[in-house]
């Protein structure tokens, strides 16, 4: 993909995923590739390194979790012992990790090779799919705008042991799916806002949903105008550019009965913070990624046909940037939110939660099991988790639950914090419905306490990901820059999906 003097194709071309050529063997024929080959911190060394214990201890390997070493080898590919730590912890997660630091080790090398015919701890259909994960996710560059990038992997190959290969070849091409929608996801995310706008994601949109067998809606501002998406038009008032809804369907099938799932992504392409400026930080300078929720889900549902779900899956993707300007969202504003509830707006930096209501309000108009929203909504939730783990609200708590074990299975971590009613007094307005934020503290349980506003009381859960989205240095298989946390989560999420059984949240959860 180039940039022209015309424009920019903003469609990604996914060289550092879809390409790959991954398989699961039984013998072993590395050839010139390098070959990784697991180390744990006890027990014997496989023999293929041709070194004990002792050698691999004068060089400083141990074993420990990520730790890596390559061992030449004339006229063939480097031997590269990777360390998966205490073999009684060994498991999926520890494996993705593993794989991640051997590819970061080899470089630039195109075909990668590794021995995984030794894991007794951790079954193969879950090894190939943590393999194929870290490998090719921690080998994700964005790098479309550079005349010469880093060559991508163009082969993976597993060994297994005998009679593991069919499994582990459904599970690496499961893990390949998810590697291309978090890769997607990236992509989305690192995208320059002058170069990816709400107009363009429409165009994104329906060139991906044609290629992966969903129906895409995209909706302009007229279309907005008629279905009296409030939210949407005011924080898109001080913007060149028009803003965009865009509705993406899955279904599996003519079965009227399946379970039904709908996903609120927050596509802020820019988030200048309107009249609210945020100020000239190295925080401003990232919010390209503001809508990292709305890339996430698209991602995400690009991979549903390929994984057989079975589940019928709706995302709307609420699209605008947030810029001041002469036209811009003033404070004190009032905005009429599409079924009539009136938001007295006091910070036009609140502006996620102003969009996403439209589409909170417009989910709850059709049939729908349960919704789930994501977004970089709340920079309290970045200072109260961190940048390793997301938030997660709801009404639900088996909603909650499932969302709580997709993110565990996948490795991108949520934590439950309680929708604390008690604040919910906070955003009351004097001159209409409520306003779009409370007071100084607990600003990222304001933010859910809005959006349940709009649910009608349907089973919903809300992930805020302002801390996850981004990645200051690499770590594990997240390079530096947007990481698309939660392109793998909400596709897990939607592969396993149940119909919600009442569940209200613990009293503790709703104080």
């Amino acid at each position: 993909m180039t940039a022209t003097a015309a424009g920019f194709d903003p469609v990604p071309s996914w060289t550092r995923v879809p390409d790959v050529a991954v398989v699961a063997v039984e013998d072993l024929d590395a050839g010139n590739a390098p070959l990784g080959v697991p180390v744990a911190t006890s027990g014997a060394v496989p023999p293929v390194l041709g070194v004990d214990r002792g050698d691999l201890a004068e060089a400083e390997f141990t074993g420990q979790l990520g730790q890596v070493l390559a061992l030449p080898q004339p006229g063939a590919g480097a031997l590269v012992a990777v360390g998966v730590g205490d073999p009684a912890e060994l498991d999926g997660d520890r494996l993705r990790d593993a794989a991640a630091a051997y590819a970061v080790a080899t470089g630039a090398g195109g075909r990668l090779v590794l021995m995984l015919d030794a894991l007794p701890a951790v079954p193969p259909e879950i090894a190939g799919q943590a393999a194929v994960e870290g490998a090719l996710l921690a080998r994700y560059r964005f790098e479309e705008l550079k005349k010469h990038g880093t060559p991508p992997v163009v082969a993976l190959t597993l060994v297994a042991a005998e009679g593991d290969v069919q499994a582990m070849q459904r599970g690496a091409r499961r893990g390949l799916a998810y590697a291309r929608a978090a890769a997607l996801a990236r992509d989305l995310a690192n995208s320059p806002p002058s170069r990816l706008t709400a107009e363009r994601l429409g165009g994104v949109a329906a060139q991906l949903g044609a290629d992966s067998g969903l129906s895409v809606e995209v909706y302009d501002r007229d279309a907005l105008i008629e279905l009296g998406c409030g939210g949407l038009l005011g924080v898109n008032a001080g913007s060149a550019d028009e803003p965009r809804m865009i509705k993406l369907r899955y279904r599996p099938g003519d079965d009227p009965d399946v379970p039904r799932l709908t996903l609120v992504g927050k596509g802020i392409m820019y988030d200048s913070g309107g009249i609210s400026l945020k100020p000239a930080d190295a925080v401003h300078s990232t919010m390209k990624n503001d809508m990292s929720g709305a890339g996430a889900i698209l991602a995400a549902m690009t991979m549903l046909r390929e994984l057989d779900c079975p589940v019928a899956v709706t995302g709307y993707l609420m699209c605008t940037d947030n810029m001041p300007s002469g036209t811009a969202l003033k404070l004190g504003d009032v905005l009429t939110i599409r079924g009539g509830t009136t938001v007295e707006v006091v910070n036009a930096d609140a502006e996620g939660r102003l969009v996403m209501a439209d589409a909170l309000v417009l989910a709850t108009e059709e049939p729908v099991d349960a919704i789930v929203d994501i977004a970089t909504l709340t920079g309290a939730c970045l200072r109260a988790l961190g940048a390793q783990i997301a938030g997660v609200f709801g009404n639900d708590q088996g909603l909650v639950d499932q969302v709580r074990a997709a993110a565990a299975r996948v490795d991108e971590p949520v934590w439950q914090l309680p929708m604390a009613r008690r604040y919910r007094g906070e955003m009351d307005s004097d001159v209409a419905d409520l306003k779009n934020m409370g007071g100084a503290n607990a600003a990222a349980i304001h933010a859910a306490l809005f959006l349940e506003e709009f649910v009608a009381g349907t089973p919903w859960a809300h992930v805020d990901i302002a801390g996850t989205a981004q990645n200051d240095k690499p770590r594990t298989w997240y390079p530096q820059g947007c990481t698309g946390f939660g392109a793998r989560l909400l596709l897990d999420l939607a592969l396993a999906f149940q119909r919600p059984q009442p569940a209200p949240l613990a009293a503790k959860e709703q104080a």
